[in-house]
């Protein structure tokens, strides 16, 4: 392969010229004398047989071909550097991204925070979140397609290797939006008679896929015998509920603004759902330290 003509040095003198406005400026800048950095640039357009600066006045200035070299040699610049850096952060135990999944079910907001607060020490980890459901969340960690879950529900899998630590309950709610034939039906119905299992299998129910791959998909809180309607986000499935498709149960932090509004409608049960646990968890023989650092960070997180 022959050697591009591009260099890093090049790049790195292109950069300083327009930045400085002259050569002379750019050679003080870069600890070298102008005509180092006018050979530099010279050579550079024999090789690509273009014309990289032209002069107005005193001043060195980028022509078309000039400015898009520069804009993309900046990309590269760039990504040399935080490959430098990210190189001296391995060496020193410290991994360069960390992949996390969190459970649809939970408010990402108090994590995101965390998050922030981690990466203001340690901007140079990448973060990736994706979002999972139920099983899904479990078996992104098993899989190794994560680092790290939040909020996966119980119970933890019996997998050797896991690592899980409680970090909260789930309260959830059985509501209908105001335009269901439920909620019109009668209003003394909903305030003030709880509602027994059988009677609600006449009502359609949201329901979120689980988003599990391979495993046998769990569900927490369907309602036997009544037909389902499926989406594949609990975003979908809140404008399900409030389009009238169908009744379900939304954990109840979230579901508590659209209560207030009439939007929701309460459905009591003579048979309340059990707050179900929630967790974080990761795998043992992951030791990086930035994991081990953000975990503790989102310990404190409540759901």
């Amino acid at each position: 392969m022959n050697t591009p003509p591009i260099s890093i040095e090049a790049l790195l003198v292109l950069d300083a010229i327009d930045y400085r406005g002259s050569y002379a400026a750019a050679a003080e800048q870069l600890n070298k004398v102008p005509s180092a950095l006018s050979y530099i640039v010279q050579k550079l357009e024999e090789q690509l047989n273009v014309t990289l600066f032209v002069r107005q006045g005193r001043r060195a200035v980028l022509t078309p071909a000039g400015k898009h070299l520069l804009v993309e040699g900046r990309k590269v610049l760039h990504a040399i550097n935080a490959l430098s850096e990210q190189t001296q952060t391995i060496a020193n135990g410290w991994e360069p991204k960390i992949r996390i999944a969190c459970d649809s079910i939970i408010d990402i907001n108090p994590v995101f925070n965390g998050i922030q607060d981690f990466l203001a020490e340690h901007e140079n980890i990448e973060i990736d979140v994706q979002e999972e459901v139920m099983n899904g969340t479990w078996e992104a960690l098993i899989d190794d397609r994560v680092d790290l879950v939040i909020g996966a529900p119980a119970p933890v899998p019996n997998q050797k290797g896991i690592r899980a630590i409680k970090i909260g309950q789930l309260e959830s709610v059985l509501v209908v939006g105001k335009s269901h034939s439920l909620a019109s039906e009668s209003s003394t119905t909903l305030s003030s008679k709880p509602m027994q299992p059988n009677e609600l299998t006449q009502y359609r129910s949201i329901v979120v896929h689980d988003s599990s791959l391979h495993e046998i998909p769990w569900s927490v809180n369907v309602i036997e015998g009544s037909q389902h309607f499926f989406v594949s986000s609990i975003t979908q499935k809140i404008t399900a509920i409030l389009a009238g498709i169908g009744i379900g149960h939304l954990p109840k932090w979230l579901a508590q603004q659209y209560i207030k509004t009439g939007e929701l409608i309460v459905i009591e049960l003579a048979e309340q759902p059990a707050p179900q646990n929630l967790y974080m968890a990761w795998k043992i023989a992951n030791k990086g330290k930035g994991l081990n650092k953000l975990k503790d960070i989102l310990a404190n997180i409540s759901s």
